[in-house]
């Protein structure tokens, strides 16, 4: 198993010995509970890399990041990239967005072990919270891994972003045939795809793309459930 610690430092994380420790008790966690539910089909060994180092390694850019800066992660699953983040940066305040009651449990219960102040676990579609008083455009940062392809996630997370901020989405190589419908629906939705960042994952080529909200978005978005995958927002033709 990779050394949480070994890790972080080879990629140049800063990261106190305290957070160190809060990870590795949510790895240990998260390897506890996969086996009674499906949170990860990521080998024991290799969770450390592809689940913690992907999600961490986007700390390396610090103008993402600014301090306290509100973060909300849709559809975190086990708590990726959220969670992560959470723990790793205290100043942060997180909201962790996901829609199966099973793995609200998983993440409750790791936010209870660790006495996480600045996480909360709210079990919703991001369609509906999208809408949602004291979430729509309040946030500085909206961000999703390995969701849905980059036109259905710009539905799902720019409505969450604030004038001036950020959705960072997590992608492999294949992005770029995702661009061309992705950057269009991005522009529908009241943002502007910026230049793909490569994080150094030594394990898989990994991608940030930041998409930077410069406008307000409209209020029919995001559409009711289930629309923004069943009829994805497309270039014009």
């Amino acid at each position: 198993m990779a050394d949480m610690a070994q890790l972080l430092m080879d990629a140049g994380i800063p990261i106190e010995k305290d957070r160190i420790i809060a990870l590795n008790v949510y790895h240990d966690m998260l390897l506890d509970w996969n086996r009674r539910m499906d949170l990860t089909s990521v080998p024991d060994a290799e969770v450390a890399a592809r689940h913690f180092l992907d999600s961490l390694l986007p700390l390396t850019l610090d103008h993402f990041f600014p301090q306290g800066a509100r973060l909300i992660d849709v559809g975190t699953g086990a708590g990726f990239p959220g969670l992560a983040l959470a723990i790793a940066r205290p100043d942060l305040q997180v909201t962790l967005l996901e829609a199966q009651g099973k793995r609200c449990a998983f993440l409750q219960a790791v936010c209870g072990a660790l006495r996480l102040e600045n996480a909360a676990v709210c079990q919703e579609r991001a369609e509906v919270l999208g809408h949602a008083e004291g979430h729509r455009e309040a946030y500085g940062l909206a961000v999703a891994r390995a969701v849905a392809p980059l036109n259905i996630l710009c539905e799902y997370l720019l409505p969450f972003v604030k004038a001036g901020g950020y959705a960072l989405c997590w992608k492999g190589p294949a992005v770029a045939g995702e661009m061309e419908d992705g950057a269009a629906a991005a522009r529908k939705l009241g943002g502007t795809p910026e230049t793909p960042v490569t994080l150094p994952l030594r394990e898989a080529e990994r991608l940030l793309l930041p998409i930077r909200k410069t406008e307000t978005t409209l209020p029919q978005y995001p559409r009711k459930n289930g629309i923004p995958a069943k009829r994805p927002l497309k270039k014009d033709k």
